[in-house]
């Protein structure tokens, strides 16, 4: 399907691994021209590399902190012009309720409901100044099915559900879709730091974690970046565009939900 944004430009955040890269990687072979961003220079520019190489579009990389105000600002002021944001970090640490104080949840809101906030409020005018333009934010399963061992999580992701859900319909009238896509466990380092833990807590292996966690998955195996970033692909299409303020669960029909 030719998704009809060949010659778009886009921010994916988080880009340089796992379910950011799955995205990058899924909207370069759409034609799109990139801008990455990720912490880490050295893993940044070789996946940007391997990038061009394979699909031959252009990509400006940005390595910073986009959770903080300095990095927020080397990675707005790159993408200035963009007609689509990617929003993605990874999630706060697991652990019980009666681990977390007041710095852990604005750690927390600062990487996975704030920074999103940010983006959107820098990008999205002049997105609808063109009259186009896509958001899709990361988030998680747990929007729908709250993880109790990831408390900040739920937290910090809720409330960017919640502001996107109003926000989207405010700009939809000029052209802009925001919506949301949910992961569930996908075969990324945050599944094999989770299944690390249950083997430390448990006293099993690392496989055996693994294979427990399998089988709660109706589809018997963890999801891949690639149909990841497919499905993010879409959501930034033309086709999309009557895709309004959703929040779109991927996860191999773990949450067991009618709605």
């Amino acid at each position: 399907m030719d998704l009809g944004i060949r010659g778009k430009r886009a921010l994916v955040c988080a880009s340089s691994k796992g379910l950011g890269r799955g995205c990058a990687e899924a909207l370069a072979e759409a034609g799109v021209d990139l801008v990455m961003n990720a912490r880490g220079q050295e893993a940044l520019e070789q996946a940007a590399q391997e990038i061009r190489d394979r699909f031959g579009v252009e990509v400006v990389t940005v390595a910073c902190d986009v959770t903080t105000p300095e990095g927020q600002k080397q990675v707005i002021d790159a993408a200035q012009g963009v007609d689509i944001l990617v929003t993605n970090a990874g999630g706060p640490p697991p652990g019980m309720w009666t681990d977390w104080d007041r710095e852990d949840f604005i750690r927390a809101l600062d990487a996975n409901m704030l920074t999103p906030i940010a983006l959107m409020k820098a990008l999205v005018p002049g997105m609808m100044d063109r009259g186009w333009g896509r958001v899709v934010n990361i988030t998680s399963q747990s929007v729908k099915s709250p993880i109790p061992a990831l408390g900040l999580s739920n937290s910090a992701r809720a409330g960017l559900t919640g502001y996107v859900a109003g926000t989207s319909r405010q700009v939809a009238p000029s052209g802009v879709n925001i919506n949301n896509l949910l992961p569930g466990i996908h075969d990324t380092d945050r599944a094999a730091s989770l299944d690390g833990g249950v083997s430390k807590k448990e006293g099993i292996s690392v496989e055996e974690a693994r294979a427990r966690r399998e089988a709660t998955i109706p589809t018997r195996r963890y999801g891949t970046a690639a149909e990841f970033g497919a499905t993010c692909a879409f959501m930034c299409s033309q086709h999309a565009g009557f895709m309004v303020g959703q929040n779109v669960l991927l996860d191999g029909g773990a949450g067991n939900q009618t709605m």
